[in-house]
């Protein structure tokens, strides 16, 4: 049975009621897929590639992937942090050296690769969206070329879907209310960079519509009615 296995932070990663309403795409992902297909969320927060690659994780994902399931490779958010010499990598350096052994892992096993760019920061300077991501983003586009990997660029999509929200209406998506509102979190949280529900949720269908796009074996992961239609209706993912 066809599985997808998906390596990445915590943008992607499961989060329990602990930490409730932040929410990783992995968690909404499910919701495009048919029900035979699994999904093993390997993400973890905080992690790179090099700090994924050195805690061992590749290895879980190494005897987890067999023939033909989708390996999900997903890194952008902690391989910038210079202050930390534990995560940071270089992006046309060691970030593309890293990439590339999860690539050679996916194919060793005969499965197929997916790079994904990471989703953008709702971070605005005079009401436009800053790149926060710097050349990673550009570095992991270019080694998919180089490699002949399939990519999906949620960077480039989830920019787009921000924008045309808007910033304001927009931090719906991300971690990012006012005071009360949620048990976890009685003061209130400024973070825009993790999701909560309906940002997972939308996220998670530009993925499965990129699926969709590569068409082949990521198409026949995905329900039919979900993601065939040109553009999906977004408004019914929306927190009231």
């Amino acid at each position: 049975m066809t599985k997808i296995v998906w390596a990445g932070d915590s943008t992607v990663a499961f989060n329990s009621f602990k930490t409730y309403p932040q929410t990783g795409m992995g968690q909404a992902l499910p919701r495009f897929l048919k029900k035979e297909i699994g999904l093993l969320n390997l993400a973890v927060n905080g992690r790179s590639t090099k700090s994924f690659i050195d805690e061992q994780r590749m290895v879980e994902a190494y005897f987890a992937l067999e023939e033909e399931d989708i390996f999900l490779i997903q890194f952008g958010h902690n391989d910038k942090k210079k202050e930390d010499p534990t995560r940071y990598t270089s992006a046309y350096g060691s970030y593309q050296d890293n990439l590339t052994k999860f690539v050679n892992v996916a194919r060793n096993k005969k499965a197929f690769p997916v790079l994904v760019t990471p989703i953008v920061r709702r971070e605005a300077s005079d009401g436009e969206l800053m790149n926060t991501h710097e050349d990673y983003p550009s570095a992991m586009r270019d080694l998919a070329a180089s490699l002949d990997v399939p990519l999906i660029d949620l960077t480039a999509l989830s920019k787009k879907l921000v924008e045309s929200y808007g910033i304001e209406k927009s931090k719906r998506f991300y971690m990012n209310f006012e005071a009360g509102l949620y048990p976890n979190y009685l003061q209130g949280l400024n973070d825009n960079t993790h999701l909560r529900p309906c940002g997972a949720l939308v996220f998670a269908s530009l993925l499965a519509k990129g699926l969709w796009n590569l068409g082949g074996p990521y198409r026949a992961l995905l329900h039919e009615s979900i993601v065939a239609c040109d553009d999906l209706d977004y408004k019914n993912f929306l927190e009231k």
